[in-house]
């Protein structure tokens, strides 16, 4: 047993491969999920599921007031979600409007508080630097600043043992996450991704696009319905 860790699940692809790889590892897991009141809830309803079937000890459903967050378009109904990018601008240029202000600054704060609590000894994010939507708190430098912030700023990072950030993604492509993910049979069908919440997922959003570009980079078929694909997506 590696002891105990807080996991950080959004019902989306790269938090289901991160938790897997925190249950390989031998942690007691207590996932961790946020509602601030996102345009959609489905992500929460998949996090449970994803949860659920990968066991973990204990499940919260952590709720922001959405006025934390106001000026992104998963929150604010009334700013347009970018649809139908080209893949290559996806990533670079100015930060998208599906930025969430400061949401993982929030999360990892509020996630190493709860891992002190249960006295745990990581926590684990699926953020990645590669193959990602341009968040500037997906970046290895902002996971070293967070993790030098415990160190000095929370009881058990002056004791010695501090709460590690564990990001395991990091480095890794969205098509090696996913072949890493079917190689520990993470359950794909389980996730979703869409920055919209209808029954299918909608296949022109940024989240979409760098999902289904994944996947057929790796020679396996999204297991998630959508309503429509790019032309270039050839695994239906």
């Amino acid at each position: 047993m590696s002891g105990r860790a807080v996991c950080l699940i959004s019902g989306g692809l790269d938090s289901c491969v991160t938790l897997f790889i925190a249950k390989e590892e031998g942690y007691e897991i207590h996932g961790l999920s946020f509602n601030y009141d996102q345009v959609h809830k489905k992500e929460i309803r998949h996090a449970r599921m994803i949860g659920k079937a990968a066991g973990v000890k204990n499940h919260v459903v952590y709720h922001l007031d959405k006025a934390l967050f106001h000026g992104s378009s998963l929150v604010d109904k009334e700013i347009s979600i970018p649809l139908n990018r080209d893949l290559k601008t996806i990533g670079g240029g100015s930060v998208p409007s599906t930025y969430v202000p400061a949401r993982n600054l929030v999360f990892l704060s509020l996630s190493t508080a709860y891992a002190e609590m249960i006295n745990a000894d990581a926590v684990f994010i699926g953020v990645h630097a590669t193959d990602y939507s341009g968040y500037p708190d997906c970046r290895p430098e902002f996971i070293e600043s967070i993790q030098q912030t415990i160190n000095k700023g929370t009881r058990r990072g002056v004791e010695g043992k501090p709460v590690m950030i564990k990001a395991p993604l990091l480095y890794l492509s969205k098509t090696e996450i996913i072949k890493k993910g079917l190689k520990m049979r993470v359950p794909f069908d389980l996730t979703w991704s869409c920055y919209k919440g209808e029954k299918k997922a909608c296949g022109v959003c940024d989240s979409c696009l760098l999902r289904l570009k994944g996947f057929q980079e790796a020679g396996y078929p999204d297991p998630v319905p959508y309503q429509s694909y790019p032309s270039w997506y050839i695994l239906k």
